[in-house]
């Protein structure tokens, strides 16, 4: 194995992947990616409900999981976090959501220049193959295949329905140039078959002889010589080697991985680093600081109609749908994780919506457990833009051990009223046909909290609601002294380093993050090879 390389992008994750092809694109550069989880062969990443198999699968997934929470009544939850070529897109639910164009337009008021919404709209649109085509707002022929749902059910087109029936419109296009409305999700999929970083950007680049994809490699730091980046430090099984890096080092390792690594090469904190024996190389004190995600409030209803939770209570109807798949790639198992949205405003005197809705044909207590018993939907309700900001901390010098996250949800006043504002109208919209009438039951919360016991919403809240798997804004980008990168994604005192995934976020977007993560990843390679010798 090459121990030199021009750049040295550290995790195969959706920015990862971009990097990976974009760089190499270039004969004369020498590529090497390196991903500590394995390649993607595992059958149910490329099946698109295989989501169900994944998450919480220490074959592809890290399995972090958040220390106990103030804000959650003390719980303590799983985070998962893609351990695979593809990251996190190789085990996330498909959905494709770039954002509000207000939220890059507040990146730029922060002072990044070149990333408002008129700057990254070319890099959506550059990556993307929409089905639709390509137009002002949409890409038509770029890597990624972004595709309509192929399944709908009776109990989401009646809840679209009702939303309409209760004064919201009905959205033609969620990522064009207003976001707001009601309908079904866009998905990363390509032919009945889940549509990763790494089926996009990487496997097409995969074969170029300059381009050398390294899995199962730790890295435990990075080598820092007289204030640059020179390489990386990695371990392969019980085999401690060096990559070095002629130009540059890239971390796309995640909002959780890309803060660690920082901390584990001395930089960050410095009270911090010094606490667990780590040199400091760089005071950075916003490593690891500004994490933000988004929590979810999880209202589910039994229904009389037709759900996942009955379609798969059999084994015969469970053969029946996987032939399906197996010699069709259409039915069940080509859903996304779910099928109708609602972007929507908790006050009318908004701007835009603040809260989003994931209306899911299927419950269940927890994902890895399976469906309930009863025929149920799940409108699951999230807050776009919190304000509660958590952090990322080490519980040790060692490597191999997971850092401490600490989440800090709901701790701002704003954060809860949202949330239960966004679960009564969870409830409101239940109310108006067409899907009153297949409404048996609210399963939860349940009518014995009531629809103006804000306490009551709230502590039901706390007691259940969780991670809709959105990190971000550990190593934010901007000017101030908490900025970890600046604009150009460089990490402040230190040559030769990049950060290149959503922990650039200096505030969380307003919808999932896979796509801007993808968007970040077209960002950062054009400024690497503006630089490049």
């Amino acid at each position: 194995m090459s121990l030199n390389y021009d750049f040295i992008i550290v995790g195969a994750g959706s920015a990862g992947c971009v990097l990976a092809n974009r760089l190499s694109a270039n004969p004369k550069h020498k590529v090497a990616v390196v991903e500590a989880g394995n390649k993607d062969t595992y059958p149910w990443i490329h099946v698109p409900v295989g989501y169900f198999k994944t998450m919480g699968n220490p074959r592809t997934d890290w399995c972090y999981a958040i220390e106990a929470d103030e804000g959650l009544n003390g719980r303590v939850i799983p985070w998962p976090r893609g351990k695979v070529l593809g990251g996190s897109s190789s085990i996330n639910g498909l959905l494709y959501v770039r954002g509000q164009p207000l939220d890059y337009d507040y990146w730029r008021q922060l002072g990044n220049t070149g990333w408002g919404w008129d700057d990254v709209l070319p890099l959506f649109k550059r990556a993307e193959s929409w089905e639709g085509g390509g137009d002002q707002f949409r890409g038509g022929e770029g890597p990624l295949t972004v595709s309509n749902t192929r399944v709908t059910r009776p109990i989401v087109d009646a809840w679209i329905e009702a939303a309409e029936a209760a004064g919201y419109r009905r959205s033609e296009d969620y990522n064009g140039p207003d976001q707001e409305g009601v309908g079904y999700f866009q998905m990363t999929m390509r032919a009945g078959r889940r549509c990763s970083a790494a089926v996009a950007f990487l496997y097409p680049a995969a074969k170029r002889p300059n381009l050398h994809v390294i899995t199962r490699a730790h890295v435990q730091s990075l080598h820092i010589e007289k204030g640059r980046a020179a390489g990386v430090i990695i371990r392969e099984g019980e085999r401690t080697s060096t990559l070095k890096a002629n130009q540059e080092i890239v971390l796309s390792a995640g909002a959780i991985g890309s803060a660690q690594i920082l901390m584990l090469s001395g930089i960050g904190p410095p009270e911090h680093l010094r606490e667990h024996g780590i040199a400091v190389i760089q005071t950075a004190r916003g490593v690891g600081q500004n994490l933000q995600d988004h929590l979810q409030a999880r209202p589910v209803y039994k229904t009389s109609a037709s759900t996942i939770n009955v379609e798969i209570n059999s084994l015969l109807k469970q053969a029946v749908i996987g032939a399906r798949y197996v010699f069709t790639r259409k039915g069940p198992m080509t859903m996304a994780a779910s099928l109708g949205f609602g972007f929507l405003k908790t006050r009318p005197e908004l701007a835009t919506p603040d809260i989003q809705f994931h209306i899911q044909p299927f419950s269940a207590e927890k994902i890895a457990e399976g469906p309930h018993k009863f025929s149920a939907f799940t409108a699951s309700v999230l807050q776009l833009r919190p304000e509660s900001c958590g952090e990322i901390r080490l519980k040790s010098s060692d490597p191999m051990a997971a850092p401490a996250i600490h989440a800090n949800y709901l701790a701002t006043k704003n954060d809860r009223d949202t949330l239960v504002e966004g679960i009564r109208i969870a409830r409101r919209i239940c109310t108006f046909e067409p899907v009153k009438s297949l409404v048996t039951e609210e399963y939860a919360p349940g009518i014995a909290i009531d629809h103006d016991d804000y306490d009551g919403l709230l502590a039901w809240a706390r007691q259940t609601a969780t991670t809709i798997y959105h990190p971000t804004g550990t190593c934010k980008m901007g000017s101030d002294e908490m900025a970890v990168v600046d604009n150009r994604l460089r990490v402040r005192g230190i040559e030769g380093l990049r950060v290149a995934d959503c922990s650039i976020m200096p505030r969380i977007v307003s919808g999932n993050t896979n796509a801007p993560a993808i968007m970040i990843g077209e960002k950062a390679s054009d400024l690497v090879l503006a630089d490049a010798r």
